[in-house]
């Protein structure tokens, strides 16, 4: 039988929280019950602050965007945090921002676009699939400002800042461990070496 305590869902860190503050496990996630609610939606606040950071798990380099074959637009994904033109690709060729729910190029003016792009990415994941270092930050933050909202113990609050430093510095550790960063900092696969030019000391 294999083993899931390594994956949580929403109902399970919504216990862990309201167990951190002292309240009873549910069995649903009932949003007719003020702590389900209070604890839920910070939990989902967290859930999108973290990933906005931007993780290994959750960005992608040169994703490619492809302009529907009639209308010329593309469509912005709903559930991307960041993105930009890749500018080892595009150089400075396009600027999209995200606009009535499509990709619009404030170069142009317009929603056109004649060819596909390539994007880096952050993309929003549901909880679920989150890594479990990464749920562990997440609820342990959530749990924090679960805290302030319900109780507002200094003391329950110093001890759950304590369980959140711990669990940030955890999942910092998984995001270095799956990227494999050099000491300059690139990713996997990111190492763009430049040699010596002396004009860029002149251009100043």
């Amino acid at each position: 039988m294999p083993v899931t305590y390594a994956a949580s869902t929403e109902l399970d860190a919504v216990n862990q929280i309201l167990s951190s503050v002292g309240q009873a496990p549910v069995t649903t996630l009932d949003l007719q019950n003020p702590e389900v609610a209070i604890v839920l939606t910070t939990l989902r606040e967290v859930n999108r602050q973290v990933q906005s950071e931007g993780w290994h798990f959750n960005i992608e380099s040169d994703y490619t965007f492809t302009p529907d074959s009639v209308t010329k637009e593309i469509v912005y994904p709903p559930n991307v945090l960041q993105l930009d033109t890749s500018k080892y690709t595009h150089r400075d060729d396009y600027n999209p921002i995200r606009r009535n729910g499509k990709f619009y190029n404030k170069y142009t003016h317009s929603f056109e676009w004649t060819l596909a792009i390539k994007a880096d990415v952050t993309w929003m994941f549901e909880f679920e699939d989150v890594p479990p270092a990464v749920q562990q930050y997440i609820m342990a933050r959530a749990a924090r400002l679960s805290a302030t909202k319900m109780v507002g113990d200094q003391a329950l609050n110093q001890l759950l800042q304590e369980q959140e430093i711990q669990t940030r510095a955890a999942a910092i550790e998984y995001d270095c461990n799956q990227g494999d960063y050099s000491i300059f900092g690139w990713r996997d696969g990111e190492n763009y070496y430049n040699n010596y030019q002396p004009y860029h000391a002149l251009i100043r």
